[in-house]
């Protein structure tokens, strides 16, 4: 194999196989459930990287099932959501933790973005007149979301705007072979060609319980805040780098 052949190939790991194929990665009838906690701010100061900052404690715990999602699969994915303030004073929202069933996704998500993504079992159903979204990490329970199946319709295309005009961000690593960091950024991406197809609210309850690895229950519920149902095709759109922490 040569040089020029290795330039122009490498995309993924492992290179002879690659997890995931080139984007753009477009997800149909992506669905959500998105349940929004108040928490303990002192935690989540400790959490949310500079120079992102916090002012309401919120996080948004998010069950999402993903059926059609172009390269990836089907899968279904479950994590915290920190809503945050960067620094043009736009509201965005932080992402903390995710766990998902699918390898070529955490791969893909790990790699191209920095999505702080572990295996696990997260689902996402109906069970009779409640949408129930759960997260097992092994044999333990460490999340269960429940919501009154559409109870009351949100406006779509207001859902749609806030979708795409939400910056997101993560914090992306990747070691050298000293196990230093060689890369270590805070990225910021958008969704894209946003179609929400469906939106609902209704009650809805969280619990989170404790485990020494998918510490999601770390983030207490306060008080419950909101809840929503979406069902939507998007695309996820490749990021950028908004804070280089290795730059001088």
């Amino acid at each position: 194999m040569k040089i020029a052949d290795i330039k122009a190939n490498a995309y993924s790991m492992p290179f002879a196989s690659p997890s995931y194929p080139k984007g753009p990665y477009r997800f149909i009838n992506r669905e959500f459930l998105i349940i929004s906690y108040r928490t303990d701010p002192k935690k989540l100061r400790e959490l949310v990287p500079e120079p992102l900052a916090i002012d309401d404690p919120i996080v948004s715990y998010e069950f999402i099932r993903m059926p059609d999602s172009s390269g990836f699969g089907d899968y279904t994915e479950s994590g915290q959501v920190i809503s945050v303030i960067d620094e043009q004073g736009r509201r965005g929202g932080y992402t903390h933790m995710m766990y998902l069933d699918d390898e070529a996704p955490i791969a893909g998500g790990r790699e191209l973005w920095g999505f702080p993504k572990k295996l696990a079992r997260p689902k996402l159903m109906v069970d009779s007149d409640t949408l129930l979204g759960t997260l097992d990490y092994g044999q333990v329970r460490v999340a269960t979301g429940t919501m009154g199946y559409k109870h009351a319709d949100l406006d779509c295309a207001a859902e749609q705007k806030k979708l795409l005009e939400t910056p997101n961000y993560l914090l992306k690593i990747i070691p050298h072979v000293d196990g230093s960091a060689r890369v270590c950024e805070l990225v910021r991406y958008y969704l894209q060609n946003v179609n929400v197809k469906g939106a609902w609210t209704g009650p809805a309850r969280l619990e989170l319980f404790q485990h020494a690895l998918a510490p999601v229950a770390d983030l207490p519920v306060l008080e419950i805040v909101g809840a929503k149902h979406l069902v939507c095709d998007l695309t996820l759109g490749l990021g950028e780098v908004a804070y280089d922490y290795l730059k001088p």
